[in-house]
């Protein structure tokens, strides 16, 4: 009887075999045994590839913890505990493994004087009940055990947790009592950093990786012997005696399956994500498929009925509709009034006005990671590259990343609208690229957007010209920033929160804190009257959110979120901010002045000073200044009125204290038009503008 640890990368061409005897064998895809080394003194327990798939590492009964090359070498013993080690795995920089000694998790670096061990001290962990449905399963290996999900599955409704960046190079280990039994599996994912565990005292936990408890599941009836993270990191499986379990990366159970094939010893996924395999304890390998994903949008209802068919059902008038494929579904997407399906070999395309004839093409590269959709085409991020597809099935030019090969991308990591796509760098996370998505270049000539920190979440305005395009993102800090993608302003607008989105059909931003809701009804001020930022900003307690909940969708005057344990709840929002930015879009001022008067919201006046100073509409700005009180807007905008041009838009960009763009703007001015005195008083004044300021900072 062996452990298999196997590399699921087609790029290498070897996996290793690890036994009972210490010796692990270096195997060739034909099968040709290459190295056979005596690993450990008792069993080899784990065997365990780094994600970059340059080296391996080993645990055995000796306690020992080693790292090999990809060629068998033996690099380091990382450590020696006193108890048999059961399970080790990487970090998802590969510079650090976590691993299991008795009832703790340590996760040590791998670069050598590190600091002694600091002990991660533990928050009283919250257990939650969870309300199961089960069925009956299969023992036989030819029959997939499928695992049935619940109805409120949706494959977008991902919980979203960002972690703080780790500590430098030198940082200590970091250890921590992780279950009140045997630790018996580890697993850490690459895409959300986070670690999930399992243990004799019949429990799973959730990790961020300082070791913070963020899910403690119930008392199952059997220990916890597997658990595995699916590649994309929305979800893990559990394995248990006679048991396999499907579980939200919150940690509540989407669903639980029974067989009779005896403890689960081993878990692993395909790399597309849609099944995952179980060694089993009787001897047989049993095989689980994910069906059950749903998908919502306006009055249509999508449902993997079975692995190769969708149903469609239109809430209004009950019509259904089948939609059969002919190798199983690997991704589906469903947003802006047109279905996304992927399967291994094609992608097919239908549109909501027509169910029965899509648009179908081959996949270039394989299997589909990821899809995002914008209102006007979708890109799908294959096995080794990004492609741009309009949604007539045209291949448009593909954006190139300076990386050697794609990594796997995380949903949150990836934004496009319908004339710009953003994608967090998968190697440096501070930096951002921009692509230009009808040329495929990086916009411009300007540099990929770089932060301080690294940046876990991007969202990219939906709506308004390319030259006002703006770019949302949070960081590790759960700070939220706003980036002029066109201009290299970024700024600060707020924080924290756990998630970011944009609404579909205007320029409001909301995003998520633990039992509120936060609503920027104009983020665009940051830039053009950053004194007007707070005034549009709203807070709203909601304490039926919870905490750690995850934002999924914001239209109309509703926004969607997932709670923690799982429940979809809808928050409301006043229709009247949604309902200003349509009037602005479509010219209509005086129907935005009198919804302003009607509503008598200071907030709404403050948007619609804003939007009129964009839209170059002075004299409905001074109105609007002056409900809000801003007498000083007021004076200053009577005094562009008077002025050229040239001097008039100077002066515009004055109200948002943007000396660089005041002095280009006059400089570029003919001097009949603008005096020298007034270009030196107008920089003047925005530089005693800004030291007064500072000095309030």
């Amino acid at each position: 009887m062996w452990i298999i640890g196997f590399l699921f990368l087609s790029f290498f061409l070897s996996f290793f075999l690890s036994f009972f005897s210490g010796k692990y064998h270096l195997v060739s895809r034909s099968g040709h045994i290459e190295k056979s080394v005596d690993a450990h003194r008792g069993a080899a327990l784990c065997v365990c590839w780094s994600y970059d798939g340059t080296a391996l590492a080993t645990v055995g009964e000796d306690g020992l913890i080693k790292i090999w090359s990809r060629t068998g070498m033996l690099r380091s013993t990382l450590a020696q505990q006193g108890n048999p080690v059961y399970s080790v795995a990487w970090s998802p920089d590969s510079d650090r493994v976590a691993f299991t000694t008795g009832q703790q998790i340590i996760v040590k670096p791998l670069q050598p004087n590190t600091k002694p061990l600091q002990e991660v001290k533990q928050n009283p962990p919250r257990t939650q009940s969870i309300h199961l449905n089960f069925s009956k399963g299969s023992q036989f290996m030819d029959q997939a055990v499928q695992l049935c999900c619940s109805q409120s599955f949706v494959p977008t409704a991902l919980f979203r947790i960002v972690t703080e960046p780790w500590p430098a190079s030198n940082c200590s280990w970091f250890v921590w009592k992780a279950h009140d039994g045997v630790v018996l599996k580890v697993d850490w994912n690459p895409l959300n950093g986070l670690i999930v565990s399992g243990g004799e005292d019949c429990r799973y936990k959730v990790w961020d990786s300082y070791g913070q408890v963020l899910y403690t599941s119930a008392i199952l009836e059997y220990p916890v012997t597997a658990v595995a993270w699916a590649p994309n990191g929305d979800y893990f499986a559990v394995g248990s005696f006679n048991s396999l379990r499907l579980c939200n990366k919150a940690g509540w159970s989407h669903c639980v399956e029974k067989h009779t094939t005896g403890s689960t010893f081993g878990l692993a996924w395909a790399p597309d994500g849609t099944r995952v395999a179980a060694a089993c304890g009787d001897g047989h390998v049993i095989f689980a498929h994910m069906i059950g994903q749903r998908w919502e949008r306006g009055a249509f209802e999508l449902t993997l009925s079975k692995r190769r068919t969708i149903q469609v059902r239109n809430v209004l008038n009950d019509a259904l509709d089948l939609l059969e494929f002919r190798d199983p579904v690997v991704k589906a997407s469903f947003d802006f009034g047109y279905l996304i399906v992927t399967t291994s070999l094609q992608c097919y395309i239908y549109s909501i006005k027509n169910w029965n004839t899509p648009v179908l093409f081959d996949l270039k590269e394989g299997s589909v990671g990821l899809i995002v959709q914008s209102p006007k085409h979708f890109l799908l991020a294959e096995a080794g590259a990004l492609h741009l597809y309009s949604y007539e099935g045209r291949s448009l030019p593909s954006p190139l990343l300076p990386v050697p090969r794609l990594p796997t991308l995380g949903q949150f990591t990836v934004s496009l609208c319908s004339d710009t796509l953003a994608v967090r760098d998968p190697i440096d996370g501070k930096v951002v690229h921009l692509f230009d998505t009808v040329t495929g270049r990086p916009l411009g000539i300007r540099k990929p957007l770089q932060h301080k920190l690294e940046v876990q979440e991007v969202a990219l305005e939906q709506v308004g010209p390319p030259a006002e395009r703006k770019l949302a993102f949070v960081d590790s800090n759960q700070d939220v920033y706003l980036a002029h993608v066109r201009l290299s302003a970024i700024t600060r607008i707020g924080g924290p929160v756990s998630g970011l989105a944009w609404h579909v059909d205007t320029s409001l931003l909301c995003g998520l804190q633990d039992h509120a809701l936060l609503l920027w009804l104009c983020p665009g001020a940051a830039f053009i009257d950053p004194q007007l930022l707070p005034l549009t900003q709203t807070h709203r307690d909601s304490p039926e959110v919870g905490k750690a909940a995850q934002l999924l969708s914001f239209s109309g005057s509703m926004v969607q979120v997932r709670r923690a344990d799982g429940a979809l709840i809808q928050l409301h929002t006043l229709p009247y901010p949604g309902l200003l930015h349509t009037q602005v879009t479509r010219g209509l001022w005086p129907a935005a002045l009198r919804l302003c008067r009607s509503a008598k919201l200071p907030s709404l006046w403050a948007v619609l000073s804003v939007l009129a100073i964009q839209g170059k509409q002075l004299k409905t700005a001074e109105l609007a200044y002056a409900a809000i009180g801003k007498v000083d807007k007021v004076l200053w905008l009577r005094q562009a009125m008077d002025l050229p041009s040239e001097a008039q838009q100077a002066k515009m960009l004055g109200l948002g204290s943007q000396a660089n763009e005041v002095d280009h703007i006059l400089t570029q001015a003919s001097p009949g038009h603008v005096s020298l005195g007034f270009h030196q008083n107008m920089l003047r004044g925005l530089a005693k503008g800004n030291r007064a300021k500072e000095e309030e900072g």
